[in-house]
């Protein structure tokens, strides 16, 4: 399944760029995401835990940086999980682009992932997209209050307090809600 999504950060797009190849930095803004380990080739190896209603899936994995293009503002990720009960895998490649619009930076992330096992039935009826979205909407949020935390000229104050994690309900409730919302022009 292939996803195109894009993002404002009402910041400088140097700024952006920062936080946005610093992994540890800005997987606690991804509810469920852990970093265990960092290598200095660019790995990070850890766990992706997600509930929507009544299906967990606890996947162990790595994210490989690929390809960190800094002159285009280009970075492309490569990420591939096995579920923990050995119930599915998980595999992704990321590409976000940044350019400036204004005073801020606009993030496009095109995301072309493949899901087996339980999670995967939920890719029927573009659930998956609306939680997909549902979730880059409070990524996005998450980054923008840390960016706006560190001020510039100062030591960054590190990464942010981990993020809850995203009742499985909620997120599942608030896109089906966002999908109602589309359907009746609301």
């Amino acid at each position: 399944m292939k996803l195109e999504q894009s993002f404002q950060v009402e910041a400088p797009l140097e700024r952006v760029w920062e936080a946005l190849i610093d992994v540890r930095r800005v997987a606690p803004c991804l509810p469920g995401a852990e970093i265990d380990e960092a290598s200095d080739d660019g790995v990070y190896r850890g766990s992706f835990t997600v509930k929507l209603g009544p299906t967990t899936a606890s996947y162990r994995g790595e994210l490989r940086m690929e390809e960190v293009d800094e002159t285009g503002r280009r970075v492309v990720m490569r990420a591939n999980g096995q579920d923990k009960r050995g119930q599915g895998t998980a595999k992704a490649t990321i590409e976000s682009v940044m350019s400036a619009a204004g005073a801020g930076t606009k993030v496009d992330v095109v995301t072309d992932f493949t899901l087996t096992g339980r999670l995967a039935r939920f890719g029927r009826g573009g659930m998956i997209q609306d939680v997909s979205n549902r979730l880059l909407r409070d990524f996005s949020a998450c980054l923008q209050s840390s960016i706006e935390a560190d001020r510039p000229g100062e030591e960054p104050s590190g990464p942010p307090a981990p993020a809850k994690p995203v009742s499985g309900f909620s997120l599942f409730f608030r896109a089906l809600l966002d999908r109602i919302r589309r359907l009746f022009g609301g």
